[in-house]
């Protein structure tokens, strides 16, 4: 037997076993600590299996400006409230800073003139919401993998936290502040970019304004909208309520790669 074909067979096998746990899970999961871990496990090994298969540098599909969507909808937040956005919003955001931090050896601060001075990209991708509908646009931003070599990242940097500037939700423990994290491999694919326009125009406060994070191999919650600060961590268990980013905490899964 061909010994490539054969790996292929195994990999798609380990893919659709994956997607059986999950779905044998599901009925389990609100009402058992082991259904929860079930998940957690077929998501790591879907993330695994995925990266064995798929190029690492592999772009998703980018479209034609003829197949931009007349009517991209926003979700989320698409009017954050809170105090320190509001005062960037009404200034036009003249005095904000992205914050690159954590574990780098030197530590960013950044204005919109800074970043729109990075390498950039502009891509035309389309957006596939967790909740079954899509639409294509296009973004132009900073290349984060350009940005995160400037901040020297350490070397036991593991993940990329995204601090964004929207609460979706009042909680006593704070963790109802909007935050995403994504690891090394997709921090520095080509098109993964801190976006600051969309088709052509600065982007609007509905859709993320003035940074918006665009990992496009991964479903729509994790693109991060509001982002104010980039945190380069270890281990993104001690952040929120441990599940590595706002949705996550709440039950969807990590990697949502697509």
């Amino acid at each position: 037997m061909n010994a490539g074909l054969d790996r292929r067979g195994w990999l798609k096998a380990g893919l659709a076993s994956a997607g059986a746990l999950v779905l044998g899970a599901c009925d389990k999961i609100t009402n058992s600590a082991k259904g929860v871990a079930v998940l957690q496990s077929a998501e790591g090994l879907t993330r695994r299996v995925q990266r064995l298969v798929i190029d690492r540098k592999a772009l998703a599909r980018e479209f034609r400006p003829a197949d931009i969507s007349p009517d991209f909808r926003p979700n989320g937040s698409t009017d954050p409230q809170d105090p320190d956005y509001v005062a960037h919003r009404k200034a036009g955001f003249a005095d904000f800073r992205l914050v690159v931090d954590g574990l780098v050896e030197r530590p960013l601060s950044l204005s919109l003139a800074d970043l729109r001075a990075q390498p950039s990209r502009s891509q035309i991708t389309r957006h596939d919401c967790v909740e079954g509908w899509s639409s294509i646009a296009k973004w132009t931003g900073a290349r984060l993998g350009p940005l995160l070599d400037q901040a020297g990242l350490k070397p036991n940097a593991r993940y990329i936290v995204f601090h964004c500037g929207d609460t979706l939700e009042e909680t006593t423990d704070g963790t109802g502040k909007y935050y995403e994290s994504i690891d090394l491999i997709d921090a520095y694919h080509p098109q993964t970019i801190l976006a600051y326009a969309m088709n052509d125009r600065v982007l609007p406060v509905q859709h993320g304004a003035p940074l918006r994070l665009r990992v496009e191999r991964q479903l729509g919650y994790k693109q991060a909208k509001y982002v104010m600060r980039l945190e380069a961590v270890d281990d993104y268990r001690k952040l929120g309520r441990g599940a590595g980013g706002f949705w996550e905490d709440r039950g969807y899964e990590w990697y949502a790669g697509i």
